[in-house]
């Protein structure tokens, strides 16, 4: 991890998505401390006021601050992305190991049910996630995990056959090491490289999906902030205060565009194809 580290801050494009990913993060996780007001509180005298000393980004229809608000959104898209993403990797990963490595039946009935999931936007499948479950927000992560399955386990099935046939995994099945070890032991660290890029790619999915899904009105419910709830309130007032859509689709957007410069960065140290 310290080498990748370094080999990121070597790289001024990777330098930049790193900053961005960590402000994000630190923004989130710091909010009650960074926000000056608290998200939910009401200025009745400052209703769609523009940016000024006392609210950086303006106030909403509601006189609520747009800076305390896009804070505290932060910390809903970085923990939505987290879990979501962590579903996703935890059981396309055993998913894409085992069709990977075992190959056969077992590998067509996983990979058949991936082609189905795929076969579905994930937006469209989202939505019906969350339209059967409930748009609680823990309803909302389930949702957007088992949207992430069939892309890490695509991931990690080409790399385990990848790695698979190498050198070294014949050896190892000659002299007789066991499946389990050759699995965990030899083949799943030497096939984490397009795995850990996947990861940081499909954050910026996660978080553009909870995003979606909260201007359509199925994910995190008002009063609490979510970018994308922030998005479609503001759809009423954009001619006469486009401070209060500006700002929320600045957040989604330099959000995502930092873990996509982030990942794209990663992608070219670990590919070694890709190395000079």
């Amino acid at each position: 991890m310290k080498e990748l580290l370094k080999e990121i801050l070597r790289d001024k494009i990777g330098r930049i998505g790193l900053v961005g990913v960590c402000l994000v993060i630190i923004i989130g996780a710091l909010a009650p401390i960074v926000s000056p007001y608290n998200p939910v509180e009401m200025f009745k005298d400052s209703l769609l006021e523009g940016p000024s000393k006392k609210f950086l980004l303006g106030t909403d229809e509601y006189g609520r601050d747009i800076f305390s608000r896009i804070c505290y959104g932060a910390r809903v898209s970085i923990f939505v992305g987290l879990l979501a993403v962590g579903i996703g990797s935890i059981f396309g990963g055993i998913l894409g190991l085992i069709a990977g490595y075992c190959e056969g039946w077992i590998d067509n009935v996983i990979m058949r049910t991936m082609d189905i999931l795929f076969a579905f936007p994930s937006i469209l499948l989202s939505l019906a996630i969350v339209s059967v479950l409930g748009t609680e927000l823990i309803n909302t992560v389930i949702a957007i995990g088992v949207v992430m399955i069939p892309v890490f386990t695509r991931t990690l099935r080409a790399a385990v056959i990848s790695t698979k046939s190498k050198e070294f995994i014949t050896s190892a099945y000659t002299i007789g090491v066991k499946d389990t070890r050759i699995m965990f032991k030899h083949i799943l660290p030497n096939a984490m490289a397009p795995f850990i890029v996947q990861l940081t790619l499909s954050l910026s999915s996660a978080i553009l999906v909870e995003a979606s899904l909260s201007f359509l009105g199925l994910g995190v419910q008002p009063p609490n902030p979510s970018w994308g709830s922030m998005l479609n309130a503001s759809r009423k007032f954009m001619e006469l205060a486009p401070w209060t859509a500006i700002f929320p689709a600045a957040a989604i957007i330099l959000t995502i565009l930092s873990f996509n410069i982030l990942g794209d960065s990663l992608r070219d140290i670990l590919d070694p194809k890709l190395k000079n």
